[in-house]
């Protein structure tokens, strides 16, 4: 096993837009081709659009792009830029003249950072789709990681500044990687030790969440959520992307303390771009590794911003 950059998996680009006075942003996945996908979602607090698309039953054998974004459900509205973004190339599935693009799109609350009252709206999510590449992958204070932050069991008084992360490895010929957006309720753990999350009372250190629930009657914050997107160059039918995204929730559930809450919109996308023939159980459990070591980038790329303490000023 090495580890790569995410970009060496091929089949797409990443792109970033971002309002950093106001704290929030977008990421967008163009995907060369129509492309697989599969999905999962675990937390109580969803916001979501045309994830039907990607139900075993549906009758999209693949989508166009994926997006995601802050603004919470306000911030869905960021998806027309993409989809003006790949009409104007002709990029959808036909319809008559019409080429229809297949956008899904998660968002994720960071309507308490910055200026609540702007949220990615059509024209950042056309700026986001201008600006992918399919070079080195850029995380930290970008894009749908502009606003993320994490320990928020007591509100957003002692979280951390989070961010976008991104970790991806090859294995014989199979190459995976991930993305995620890092805006749990929770504390994030590298194996055992803590390494982001609540802070303590003096701000110069940290707490745990999972402690704090035992000792609280309300829990203060609704304003989370963790968002995922897997890559990788082996080829499996939607069903088997969905089984894929749910054994990488176990990526999310090693390093973030509490996961997949009611107050969380827990999702994790998981595409086929390539042709490359894996076994289903391989491919899983490799998701899963890259999505826990995603979520560990997103907290050491993080920057200090809006007030909020980063694991590279504790």
């Amino acid at each position: 096993m090495r580890q790569i950059d995410i970009m060496e998996i091929g089949g797409f680009k990443i792109g970033h837009a971002q309002d950093l006075e106001a704290g929030t942003g977008c990421s967008v996945f163009l995907f060369d081709e129509i492309t697989p996908v599969g999905i999962d979602l675990r937390g109580g607090g969803c916001a979501t659009r045309e994830t039907h698309l990607l139900h075993p039953l549906s009758a999209a054998q693949g989508i166009h792009a994926i997006l995601l974004a802050g603004g919470s459900a306000f911030g869905l509205d960021a998806s027309g830029g993409v989809m003006e973004f790949l009409e104007e190339r002709e990029i959808g599935v036909k319809v008559g003249d019409i080429a229809v693009p297949l956008v899904c799109q998660s968002g994720l609350f960071d309507l308490a950072v910055g200026c609540s009252y702007i949220r990615p709206d059509k024209a950042m999510g056309y700026k986001a789709c201008e600006n992918a590449t399919d070079t080195t992958f850029t995380g930290g204070n970008v894009g749908a990681g502009t606003g993320c932050t994490v320990g928020k069991v007591l509100g957003m008084e002692f979280a951390t500044k989070t961010g976008i992360g991104s970790y991806a490895i090859q294995v014989g010929d199979i190459k995976i990687g991930a993305v995620v957006a890092l805006n749990a309720l929770g504390d994030i753990y590298d194996g055992r030790q803590q390494i982001a999350g609540m802070l303590n009372e003096d701000k110069n250190g940290l707490r745990s969440c999972q402690n704090e629930l035992l000792n609280i009657t309300e829990l203060l914050s609704s304003q989370n959520t963790t968002l995922a997107v897997i890559a990788t160059n082996t080829t499996f039918s939607k069903a088997e992307l969905c089984k894929i995204s749910g054994v990488a929730q176990n990526g999310f559930a090693k390093a973030i303390s509490p996961v997949h809450t009611s107050a969380d919109g827990d999702t994790i996308y998981t595409a086929s771009c390539g042709y490359v023939k894996a076994d289903l159980n391989i491919v899983a459990s490799l998701a899963a590794h890259v999505t826990e070591k995603a979520i560990i980038n997103a907290v050491y790329t993080a920057e200090p911003a809006y007030g909020f303490i980063s694991k590279n000023t504790l």
